[in-house]
């Protein structure tokens, strides 16, 4: 997967790259080990929230820069620090929350905020992750767009168990075109999704304060943020005849 994420940030240059989620540092290795004629090798910093992970790395000599950090709360790094960013199986776990205090959507927010700004203008973030439901890949999809990404979705070996998603993001690079990169053109059981085109379209539909749609879309908002709700049935939203006595 990491040999996946570098070929979609089409690096042609030896760069400074951030691990999110970097664990034992086996992304970095590859990292480190890329061969000269192929753009490396790379200079990486890893982040991990895990210190019994860090340390394994530490054991393992990385050559890697390794921080103890949450990419919850953010990424602490200047603005423009980074050529590109990698993640493998990572920022799915941003979506959850272990008391009612903790929103997923404000920790994606802190995330994708703090990775936007820590690239500079140009530059390529690739992330694998294993979204729950197709509600927390567009969650995670639409923070990142938010954020001012240019995004897209890629999906390996779609509709089978080998399936691997990828979610693309791009700097200053306006809205992403055709292909997400280069090397997605002409590859077989691979399936392109605008997720910048796909919010849009979705943002054109306009419910009406007070109606079954947006009572039901405010209910599951509630939801995510761990409030308690009542159910829905067939009477939300219906309007009622006004007595007059």
């Amino acid at each position: 997967m990491t040999l996946r994420a570098l070929e979609l940030l089409e690096l042609d240059f030896p760069s400074l790259i951030v691990d999110v989620g970097c664990g034992s540092g086996l992304s970095g290795e590859i990292l480190s080990s890329v061969n000269p004629t192929d753009g490396g090798p790379h200079t990486w910093i890893g982040m991990d929230i895990s210190a019994s992970m860090l340390d394994v790395a530490l054991q393992r000599d990385v050559q890697g820069d390794l921080l103890l950090s949450d990419i919850g709360q953010g990424l602490p790094f200047r603005p423009g620090t980074f050529d590109a960013a990698i993640s493998i199986s990572t920022i799915q776990w941003l979506c959850n929350a272990d008391t009612s205090e903790v929103e997923p959507q404000g920790r994606l927010a802190m995330f994708f905020n703090g990775l936007y700004a820590s690239l500079r203008r140009g530059g390529r973030a690739v992330c694998q992750f294993y979204p729950k439901n197709s509600i927390q890949r567009d969650m995670i999809s639409g923070a990142a767009i938010k954020a001012g990404f240019g995004a897209g979705i890629l999906e390996d070996d779609p509709g089978t168990k080998n399936s691997k998603i990828y979610l693309v993001l791009t700097v200053g690079g306006g809205e992403v075109q055709g292909d997400i990169t280069g090397v997605v053109k002409n590859m077989r059981d691979v399936n392109v999704e605008h997720a910048r085109r796909h919010t849009r379209s979705a943002s054109n539909t306009v419910e009406k304060k007070g109606s079954k749609a947006w009572i039901v879309r405010k209910k599951q908002q509630m939801e995510k943020r761990g409030k308690v709700v009542k159910a829905s049935s067939k009477y939300t939203g219906r309007s009622r005849r006004r007595v007059v006595f």
